[in-house]
């Protein structure tokens, strides 16, 4: 072989790998839009389509956040206990029976959900639109002792909400928690669709 022949080789190697460098970020840039098309646009989730989330590996106890239309949803796997508590807070509640408040006609019940050991509402406080923060230790000294059974307070002017999302009485906060239309369907939550 000779030297001019070896060159050559060399540059075709080189020619060869440039090209497909350049050719493998053409794909990317092309198929980066394509496959972001599938999602929904910022206007259609903020009108409202339907957010999907996989409950499955949410723990007993554990609370996770899903955005749904710019909101917080709260979804929170609660134990045995935790939903035992719920009939002990009923007298300190100012809207035991969601009477007032906003949730579905599935939601009308103490546990305000579907299935019992999952709670779905919107994480904003109904006073002045604060986060409250998931707090579901029972007998939390800086929120209540022994009057508290666990639930969400927020922290901007002392609203408490039970495990149900039901508000206390004597807080700022008028209603309970909203719960949003939700589905469940196996280990898969919807949020915008009943």
């Amino acid at each position: 072989m000779s030297h001019a022949e070896g060159v050559n080789i060399k540059r075709r190697r080189v020619l060869i790998a440039s090209t497909a460098a350049l050719g493998a970020v053409g794909v990317a840039s092309v198929a980066t839009p394509f496959v972001r098309s599938w999602y929904p646009s910022a206007k259609a989730e903020a009108a409202g389509a339907a957010v999907t989330q996989d409950i499955s590996a949410i723990e007993d106890g554990q609370m996770i956040v899903v955005k749904y239309r710019g909101k917080p949803i709260f979804v929170v796997k609660r134990t045995k206990e935790m939903l035992a508590n719920l009939e002990k807070v009923t007298p300190l509640l100012s809207d035991p029976t969601s009477e007032a408040s906003v949730q579905p006609e599935y939601a009308k019940n103490v546990t305000r959900s579907r299935e019992p050991t999952v709670l779905v509402v919107e994480g904003v406080c109904t006073h002045l639109g604060c986060a409250p923060n998931y707090r579901p230790e029972v007998g939390a000294a800086d929120i209540g002792g022994s009057s508290w059974f666990g639930g969400f307070f927020c922290p901007c002017h002392g609203s408490k909400y039970d495990l149900s999302g039901r508000v206390y009485k004597g807080v700022p906060a008028p209603l309970n928690l909203p719960v949003p239309e939700y589905s469940v369907d196996g280990p898969i939550l919807t949020v915008g669709e009943a």
